[in-house]
């Protein structure tokens, strides 16, 4: 068996995805081997149909892979059953997403209480309080998250993901549904946080400005790993 990188939180070894359409298998993700180490930042880059966001899911376990391996901090997701990657997600894992996945009739403080809670982390509520500081929505808390903009729902999403203190943190599209200055404002606080926290950051995007600011790039086009930079 194939063992995981040293130092490594990410380790693919010949991930693919095919699905099966109309009779006819399609593959969504050509084999793809890398390794992410601890604390980088990574940004996958690709146009629309790439394979982005397949295989973010797959990183994550959220989705199983055809043939291949993802190693998560050294174990192997392959290995485990739905509950032992849920486990692992929840301990190791905080997600952003473009749609921001928060609960409507939540408040604010309650979206970002619910993964601690969940996880059984004590003193939920102190913790959400200092999150939702941090990201800049003290005055907020109480607030449903269907009352408040889409830049305060990111921010939300954000203080909810770091909450749980996660070891990698996967954001999709993070800033596809925000304008373009309140967008700039979210990904300047996701960098500030992976630098002060140490998670490591790995982006999906289209947006070159922001795969710029990422320490390293991996390149999808049709499927296939093109390069890494």
């Amino acid at each position: 068996m194939t063992t995981p990188a040293h130092n490594s939180i990410l380790h693919v070894v010949n991930l693919a995805k095919q699905v099966v359409l109309n009779d006819a298998a399609l593959t969504i993700l050509h084999p793809t081997s890398f390794a992410i180490q601890r604390g980088e930042s990574v940004a996958i880059v690709g146009a629309s149909g790439s394979g982005k966001s397949t295989l973010l899911g797959l990183l994550a376990g959220l989705d199983l892979p055809s043939s291949g391996e993802v190693w998560l901090a050294g174990q192997s997701l392959g290995a485990m059953n739905e509950d032992g990657r849920a486990r692992l997600r929840g301990e190791l894992i905080g997600f952003v997403f473009q749609s921001f996945q928060l609960l409507p009739t939540l408040t604010a403080l309650e979206n970002v209480m619910l993964p601690l809670e969940l996880n059984g982390l004590p003193d939920a509520r102190k913790n959400a309080q200092h999150w939702l500081e941090r990201v800049g929505l003290a005055d907020r808390q109480q607030h449903r998250a269907q009352q408040l903009s889409g830049g305060e729902q990111q921010r939300v999403a954000i203080a909810r993901a770091f909450a749980v203190n996660p070891a990698l943190l996967l954001a999709d599209e993070p800033t596809g549904n925000l304008d373009a200055d309140t967008g700039a404002r979210v990904i300047d606080l996701l960098f500030e946080l992976n630098r002060e926290q140490g998670t490591t950051l790995v982006l999906v995007t289209h947006d070159s400005q922001l795969a710029a600011r990422c320490s390293r790039r991996l390149a999808l086009h049709a499927g296939h790993l093109e390069g890494q930079a």
